[in-house]
């Protein structure tokens, strides 16, 4: 039996299996895709705005300038996992979580095997994140080979018509990396402004470019339906339809965390917040024995946790693990 089962390898999950090795608590994580199988959704060419020294967990982050690039990031995370000779089981995705005596029970199938696995631990940690899980629009269309609801780089979109769905981080920089390409992008977003968490140092650049008409915005407007080549767009409050030409739609409408297999094993979630209840000291939830690491403790409001401090909960829980007193063999 494994010491901690965590689900999720990506920054976060990979913090809590090198703070276990360091405890010398016994740990495997499991992953539907590859190790920070997150960090391949972002954009080809991003690089990070925090410092290397503020992503690492355990050994140092070299890189080649100032901050960090995507690909620099991807290569440290495996590094990361080879030099502590991690027990990271990729492509296995858990079905199903049940508690089982002491512990619990995992099912993990992996493409390969002809059956599930089924893997017992005492200790549960859900790293799962939420970027893997996009906020659907929920209208016609939006099944189209054409539509996505992610952005990986500007190129395949030169002289094309873009339409861009939301108002966020991720619409504003995959517009301006759009446009800065050739393609014709026009935004549309239900509020009459960029959302508030934009980044600052980003904030004046997108407002020039609306200002100059390279990249067209249509305020208080939400998408009703996709069509082949074009988009249709309700303006609020007044309903007005329009029809936008469109030979690409990217909706970019922000994540949500899939809790179903968090609820499954009884922690519970507050519905507002969509905070996972837990103690933020230890990041024990309410069920003893499961934990919660990373963006999943942040709820709906992603911007309060990233890399830099969801690589925190990783010692937390280990401590909390290794100060319960030593469990009694029967007869013992």
């Amino acid at each position: 039996m494994l010491d901690i089962a965590v689900i999720g390898a990506g920054p976060c999950g990979l913090a809590v299996g090198v703070a276990a090795k360091r405890a010398r608590l016994t740990c495997s994580l499991f992953d539907k895709g590859p190790v920070t199988s997150s960090l391949m959704r972002y954009p080809l060419y991003m690089t990070f705005f925090s410092t290397p020294d503020k992503l690492e967990i355990g050994v140092p982050f070299v890189t080649a300038g100032d901050k960090p690039t995507r690909r620099e990031a991807l290569t440290y995370y495996r590094k990361v996992a080879e030099h502590f000779e991690l027990d990271v089981r990729q492509y296995h995705r858990v079905s199903r979580v049940t508690r089982a005596g002491d512990g619990f029970e995992l099912v993990a199938q992996h493409p390969g095997m002809p059956e599930p696995e089924t893997v017992r631990s005492r200790h549960l940690v859900f790293a799962t994140g939420y970027f893997e899980s996009p906020n659907p629009l929920r209208v016609p269309g939006e099944d189209l080979p054409h539509v996505s609801h992610f952005f990986v780089e500007p190129h395949p979109y030169w002289q094309q018509r873009v339409v861009v769905v939301g108002g966020g981080n991720s619409a504003v920089e995959a517009a301006l990396e759009l446009c800065r390409v050739g393609a014709r992008v026009t935004l549309v977003h239900f509020l009459s402004e960029f959302d508030r968490g934009v980044k600052p140092w980003i904030l004046p650049d997108i407002t020039n470019r609306v200002k100059e008409g390279r990249v067209a915005v249509r305020w208080c407007s939400r998408v009703v339906e996709i069509r082949r080549s074009e988009v249709v767009v309700r303006r609020d409050p007044d309903g007005e339809h329009e029809t936008i030409a469109a030979d690409f739609v990217l909706a970019l409408t922000g994540y949500t965390a899939d809790l179903s297999l968090v609820r499954s094993v009884g922690v519970m979630v507050d519905d507002t917040s969509g905070v996972p209840q837990h103690t933020p000291e230890t990041m024990e939830t309410n069920v003893p024995g499961v934990y919660i690491a990373g963006v999943l403790a942040s709820g709906f409001d992603a911007n309060k946790i990233f890399i830099e401090n969801g690589r925190e909960h990783g010692g937390r829980i280990c401590d909390h693990i290794k100060s319960k007193p030593p469990r009694v063999a029967p007869g013992g």
